[in-house]
């Protein structure tokens, strides 16, 4: 299992949320992180999930 970031912001630059989880590889983090987002109404907030190397996985502006 990998540890990937999840982070989403408010248009004033305010972080709504951060948080870390794990997945078995990029994909299945991907997948996970659009969840979360959505659980939370977030999807169309500022938000990107980066990968334990750094890999943009999840990206909004």
């Amino acid at each position: 299992m990998k540890t990937y970031k999840l982070t989403a912001f408010e248009s004033n630059g305010e972080k709504v949320l951060d948080e870390s989880f794990q997945a078995e590889h990029d994909d299945a983090a991907k997948e996970l992180g659009q969840k979360m987002l959505a659980d939370k109404n977030l999807l169309e907030r500022t938000h990107r999930c980066t990968s334990p190397s750094g890999k943009l996985l999840l990206f909004h502006s």
